[in-house]
């Protein structure tokens, strides 16, 4: 289906330069997008590529147009962040693609007679809900899907197909959980009795905010006695772990395979690169930024970018910066005993 270009910019904002009756079906990248596509320019380097675009329309910044705006021949879009807008069309477009999910419940779903389903929420092949569970109008519960007692899923919230929601936990509007998310099962919780694990019960929840997404795999333990709380527009990647009594601020993301001990308190605005890792019992303020494969080992409480990795070398030189490193203690005693000595011959002076 095409749009045209006055449709978008009536719906987004921009400044439209150009045919505003130029109709688009789609939106694709800079080298490949031809005279029916929308592209973008977000970064200043592909400046000559831009353009030289075949695009029908591009989306630029001030910066970007003021250096080659007159050089591209096709229609532009200029808005302040042009990833962010390229987003929104992106969406869009999605939207018009998209496959209508016909509202009702599938024949081979199981279904409590106590639990809630709008008649406006889709449930799809072999879905389990158990009893008092609440399923709002507009909610797409995927093939297999399993929703635990009183579990609720808000309005427009999409399930992909094998996501396990347990017991009381509650996600808010617009969410999005993909395939293979484990929400609400147990936090490690074990106290030690003369070398015997003895298990704590959880009896928290998790709760989940509005326009919240979580990745494939991603796993969000349920407290262990209050909740575990995952504030709106949190944006979670792929096989993330989340440890019970957490609490992660709004508008925070994390990248793939980032991992956050029990009890930890994230702030708002904060981003977290792959494989970050955060202990435990560790408050994080808000906007601060950690490098990917970074340990944060203790409460961060100012704003700001922080890494915690040591920087990648040869093996054989790792070695002897590892060597030294062990043996910092002993230098940091002989420098002690040398400043000592100083002083004293310094004093006799």
């Amino acid at each position: 289906m095409s749009t045209r270009l006055q449709q978008l910019v009536e719906r987004l904002g921009g400044q439209l330069i150009g045919d505003a009756c130029t109709e688009v079906v789609g939106i694709a990248p800079l080298d490949s997008a031809d005279a029916s596509h929308v592209t973008f320019l977000s970064n200043p380097k592909l400046r000559a590529q831009a353009a030289q675009t075949k695009a029908a329309a591009l989306i630029l910044s001030p910066a970007d147009d003021a250096a080659i705006g007159e050089a591209y021949n096709g229609v532009r879009i200029v808005t302040s962040n042009p990833y962010a807008y390229f987003a929104r069309v992106a969406q869009f477009f999605a939207e018009l693609a998209a496959i209508p999910v016909a509202p009702g419940i599938h024949p081979s779903a199981s279904v409590h007679p106590d639990a809630r389903i709008d008649p406006g929420a889709y449930i799809g092949p072999h879905v389990t809900i158990d009893a008092s569970a609440d399923i709002a109008d507009g909610a797409v519960i995927d093939a297999g899907c399993f929703i635990g007692r009183g579990a609720k899923v808000g309005i427009r919230t999409h399930f992909f197909a094998n996501v396990c929601f347990h017991a009381g936990c509650e996600i808010g509007e617009r969410g999005i959980i993909h395939s293979g998310a484990v929400i609400g099962a147990d936090g490690f919780g074990f106290a030690n009795d003369k070398g015997e694990w003895v298990k704590i019960p959880q009896t928290g929840r998790v709760v989940i905010g509005n326009d919240v997404e979580i990745g494939a795999s991603t796993t969000i333990d349920r407290g262990t006695l209050a909740d575990t709380i995952i504030e709106d527009d949190v944006k979670l990647d792929n096989q993330i772990h989340i440890g019970h009594n957490c609490h992660i601020g709004a508008h925070t993301a994390m990248a793939g395979c980032v991992g956050v001990a029990g009890s930890a308190k994230i702030g708002k605005y904060c981003t977290f690169g792959g494989a970050a890792m955060v202990l435990g019992q560790l408050t994080i303020v808000d906007n601060v930024h950690i490098s990917a494969a970074s340990m944060v080992s203790r409460s961060i409480l100012e704003p700001g970018h922080y890494t915690g990795f040591y920087p990648l070398a040869k093996n054989a030189d790792w070695e002897k910066s590892a060597a030294i490193v062990r043996n910092l203690g002993t230098m940091r005693e002989k420098i002690r005993e040398l400043e000592k000595t100083i002083k004293t011959l310094t004093e006799k002076k």
